[in-house]
C-alpha cells in the first residue's frame, strides 16, 4: 500500500476516513480512517466511477468527471478522479452533520494538487 500522508484531509470538518484507489481494479492503494471498511467502499466506488465514465463516453460528453456525491442520511461520499491521473481516484467520508460540502470539495482539490500522485 501506498504510503500518503492524509494529515491535511484529516482536518476537514466532519472528516471521517479518506483513501486513494485504483479504479480499474478497485484496489486500495492507500488509506485513512476506521469509519468504514475502506477495502470493500473503494471496490464498490471503482465500480460507481466506472459505469459513469462509461455513460459519459457512451453519450458522447466532450468533458470529464470533476467529482462524484453519493449524499447518505448521515453521510457524504466523495468520489474525486485525480486531475494527472484519472486512472486513480481520491475518496472522501464525511459526517454530513458536520461538514460543508463545498469546503471540503474545494479541500480535497487542494490536497489533490499539493500531492505527487503520478
Amino acid at each position: 500500500m501506498a504510503r500518503i500522508e492524509f494529515s491535511e484531509v484529516r482536518n476537514i470538518d466532519g472528516y471521517l476516513a479518506a483513501a486513494l484507489v485504483d479504479m480499474e481494479s478497485g484496489m486500495l492503494m492507500a488509506g485513512d480512517g476506521n469509519a468504514i471498511n475502506l477495502e470493500l467502499a473503494a471496490a464498490g466506488n471503482a465500480n460507481v466511477l466506472r459505469a459513469k465514465m462509461k455513460v459519459a463516453a457512451s453519450l458522447g460528453l466532450d468533458d470529464s468527471v470533476e467529482d462524484i456525491l453519493i449524499t447518505q442520511s448521515k453521510q457524504y461520499h466523495l468520489i474525486r478522479p485525480l486531475e494527472t491521473n484519472n486512472k486513480i481516484f481520491l475518496y472522501l467520508v464525511l459526517d454530513k452533520a458536520k461538514s460543508n460540502l463545498a469546503l471540503a470539495r474545494y479541500s480535497l482539490r487542494s490536497f489533490e494538487k499539493s500531492m505527487d500522485f503520478s
